[in-house]
């Protein structure tokens, strides 16, 4: 911990707050006070209606925090709390609530604010299968759902966090890719998650140089326009068709991925700065203005950052084909 803290960064860790192992002292413990048990996980599912067992759990969490100077949790698979199907849901006999799902609000409330005593600023992760807008006053990150090497999914579950989650941050899950692909697919791991917080999970020792290059290039890019891809207005477009393009907007900037052989369509007169990111392993994007968009200083830049054209252009309302690289990238800032 302190080692990390040196480096500047922060450091979670993740606990299954439900369950209970079938070989912890816990699982004595806690006999009768269980909703049920999971042979395939080899764990008992503790009922949060008996305020020992909120207590007990809550207390886990005070003690790691203050042993070890934490600065958050995940607290993963709180959609658990619920008997098995066709159980009758006993009442009474110590426990304090009828309801589970009343229940589990109280403990993740009273967690949240125990936990804030200790460190107002705590970082509390939820995963995509429980999470929404209720949760946020429990937590304050939301995380895409397991899919690792898969971009369409990874794109498909941050939006849909994104749409969902106001201000809270939204992460996406790990991404992961063969070292042995080109770094055009390598990169579409990466843009599929542009409108998100992207954590990178693949060891940077054992993957090519030009895989480094293309993260050191597309990370700089997200966080040189975070202000536009996390926090402008956003427009995941098409969502029967899996959001094919993606629009945030500032006053001064916006960008477009487009993400399938599809237009990127303005309605409105573009920013200053225009930012049209291929996300896709074709070679052109095509934008179509509804309205006079001017002369622009035109930079395409391949998936590593090497520029490969500069020119002048003029935005004309209809449709523009921009020659981009497969994962590469199109500026078009306006002439002064």
């Amino acid at each position: 911990m302190e080692r990390v803290h040196a480096l500047g960064l922060q450091y979670l860790l993740w606990y299954s707050v439900p369950f209970v192992g079938v070989h912890s002292a816990a699982y004595d413990r806690f006999q009768g006070k269980f909703l049920g048990e999971s042979s395939r996980l080899g764990t008992a599912i503790l009922d949060p209606r008996f305020p020992e067992v909120r207590e007990y759990l809550i207390g886990t969490y005070e003690a790691a925090m203050r042993a070890w100077d934490l600065d958050g949790f995940k607290l993963d698979f709180v959609d658990a709390f619920e008997p098995p199907p066709g159980q009758p849901v006993e009442r009474g006999g110590g426990r304090d609530i009828d309801a589970v799902p009343e229940a589990a609000d109280r403990l993740l409330m009273d967690a949240i604010a125990r936990l804030r005593a200790i460190k107002p600023d705590v970082m509390v992760e939820f995963r995509q299968s429980y999470i929404g807008p209720l949760m946020r006053k429990y937590g304050n990150m939301f995380r895409a759902g397991d899919c690792p090497n898969d971009a369409v999914e990874t794109r498909l579950r941050t939006l849909d966090i994104r749409l969902l989650c106001g201000d809270t941050a939204a992460h996406a899950d790990m991404l992961m890719w063969h070292p042995e692909e080109p770094a055009e697919s390598a990169a579409l791991q990466l843009l599929n998650v542009l409108f998100s917080v992207p954590q990178i999970s693949v060891l940077l020792d054992r993957v090519p140089p030009e895989h480094i290059a293309m993260l050191r290039f597309w990370l700089g890019f997200w966080r040189e326009h975070r202000d536009v891809l996390l926090d402008g207005s956003l427009a995941p477009l098409a969502p029967e068709a899996m959001y094919p393009v993606v629009h945030a907007r500032t006053p001064e900037k916006l960008v477009a991925a487009v993400y399938a052989d599809a237009v990127a369509a303005l309605a409105a007169p573009p920013p200053a700065l225009l930012l049209i990111v291929n996300g896709t392993l074709g070679e052109r994007v095509v934008l179509e203005l509804a309205t006079e968009g001017g002369g622009r200083e035109l930079e395409v830049r391949d998936c590593q950052g090497v520029v490969v054209r500069t020119e002048s252009v003029d935005l004309a309302p209809g449709l523009h084909r921009i020659d981009v690289p497969p994962a590469g990238l199109a500026t078009l800032r306006a002439v002064a």
